[in-house]
């Protein structure tokens, strides 16, 4: 990758690194009894959430059925609304059969556990703590007193005031990447067609096969394409890092060169992987 490189995908993480913080003034300090209740008020309203969820009947989903649905342009247009502007919602029976499904699984709900929300919430917590403490920038860290208060929420004024700064400059780097990006793509006279080829962000790759041609199979229920299937003809492979197979396809740069194509993609995983791979065609598929 020359621009959308797996440093480029970390400074895109942190963009929004003051987000969801408030300034608390005994954040400056150690304090175990201010963690102590600041982590009690927040599990709590978490698991008030949670119940709330759990206890939720599915039967409004059956609302839906029969209801009149106006046009989107019309309803904002401010125009008298028609016959013509709208239609009846009728349920398809295999939607319908799902809810009542999930009818059933609610009625038959054990009730709420409170305990084993609580050792859920404990657990993610405990990762908080533990990816806060790898990702903030290191002269940030240093001066946050106690990681787990800042995991809950909470910061100095100080703290917060270097964040907004950090994510600031982080987006305008992101920026700047991307419009690099996107200039060097349409120097390289790539029809837009070749280009909907590739474009598989948040697919997961299934199947890598390497004979005459490379062959890419993908899961796509994640992704934003119909095409689950990619062929790479008489393809050299430049550069293969880690284990492809089940790890997302984030994103991709495609270059022109004398024979074909020169293909860079960006996959998820600890850690992130790079494939290169030159090849004489590019083709897309659905099976």
């Amino acid at each position: 990758m020359k621009y959308l490189t797996k440093e480029w995908y970390e400074t895109c993480q942190q963009t929004g690194l003051h987000f969801g913080l408030r300034v608390h003034n005994g954040a400056a300090s150690l304090d175990e009894a201010l963690f102590q209740r600041l982590y009690k008020r927040k599990e709590k309203e978490h698991i008030k959430q949670e119940r709330e969820v759990y206890d939720t009947d599915p039967r409004f989903m059956l609302e839906q059925d029969g209801q009149v649905m106006t046009r989107a342009d019309k309803a904002f247009s401010g125009e008298e609304i028609t016959a013509e502007d709208q239609m009846v919602y009728h349920m398809p029976p295999e939607e319908r059969a799902h809810i009542e499904k999930l009818i059933a699984e609610y009625d038959a709900r054990p009730p709420f556990d409170e305990k084993q929300c609580k050792d859920k919430y404990k657990e993610a917590m405990e990762w908080n703590f533990r990816y806060h403490a790898e990702k903030l920038p290191t002269e940030i860290l240093e001066q946050i007193a106690d990681i787990r208060v800042f995991a809950l929420g909470y910061c100095t004024s100080d703290v917060l005031r270097q964040l907004k700064k950090k994510s600031a400059e982080n987006t305008q780097e992101m920026e700047r990447i991307g419009q690099a990006y996107r200039e060097a793509m349409l120097d390289q006279n790539i029809a837009d067609d070749v280009h909907r080829r590739v474009q598989f962000h948040d697919c997961k790759v299934t199947e890598l096969l390497h004979a005459d041609n490379l062959v890419i199979n993908f899961d796509n229920r994640g992704g934003f394409t119909e095409i689950n299937k990619l062929t790479l003809t008489a393809p050299e492979i430049v550069k293969h890092e880690g284990e492809s197979v089940g790890s997302h396809w984030l994103y991709q740069e495609l270059y022109r060169i004398d024979q074909g194509y020169e293909l860079h993609v960006l996959l998820d995983g600890e850690p992130m992987s790079e494939l290169i791979v030159r090849c004489t065609e590019i083709i897309a598929e659905t099976e």
